[in-house]
């Protein structure tokens, strides 16, 4: 049997597309986040992932795909940051019979270099999830604008950029909330990312 990673874009309704909507539709069971089951209020069986378990859950799902059609919600694109990687882990090392399929999604990375008018090809795309953080700071001083996807909130990686050498004075846009009513987009300095508060659902580029 064949289980879906299905990407559901960086939040708002509006950027689920028709095929990612018609696989979750079509699902016997969906896991997935809170916030992303919020955006299938039709879904019978949801099983929520969350908390210290979604390794355990994650394996359910796989193991549940041998018999059954199952979706795992990806917030944003499910190969960047995305649950991809650890269901495919899972399925090699329980040597389970089960087929990926991937429903990709928009990716709040996207979202932010749409709204900055950043050419993908113009720009280095990195992410604090599963990396070492030091490494990081080498691609930053390329030169280029380098998309961020952080780990930790925008304050935070502001400082932990700084304590490694970036210069406080370089020039940050933080993507808050992005897609959402309240969306907010503004360009300030690295010092002052650093003491200011945005919500954990940042995307920073850094000139």
């Amino acid at each position: 049997m064949v289980l879906y990673i299905v990407g559901i874009g960086p939040g708002s309704s509006d950027y689920i597309t028709p095929a990612a909507a018609a696989v979750v539709r079509d699902s016997d069971t969906v896991f997935g986040s809170k916030r992303a089951l919020e955006l299938f209020p039709d879904v019978d069986d949801a099983v929520v992932l969350g908390g210290g378990d979604v390794d355990e859950k994650l394996e359910m799902a796989a193991e549940l795909a041998i018999s059954r059609k199952v979706s795992v919600l990806s917030t944003g694109d499910p190969g960047f940051s995305g649950v991809l990687k650890p269901v495919k882990r899972i399925i090699s090392r329980k040597r389970l019979d089960v087929e990926i399929q991937v429903i990709p999604g928009v990716s709040s990375v996207q979202l932010c270099a749409a709204r900055l008018l950043i050419p993908w090809d113009d720009a280095d795309i990195v992410t604090f999830h599963g990396r070492p953080e030091e490494s990081i700071v080498d691609i930053i001083d390329k030169g280029r604008p380098t998309i961020i996807l952080p780990s930790k909130s925008p304050s935070e990686t502001a400082r932990f950029l700084m304590e490694n050498g970036i210069d406080p004075e370089r020039m940050v846009a933080v993507c808050e909330r992005l897609s959402y009513p309240d969306e907010r987009v503004v360009k300030l300095k690295i010092g002052e990312v650093a003491v200011s508060e945005f919500s954990y659902m940042s995307v920073l580029v850094v000139f």
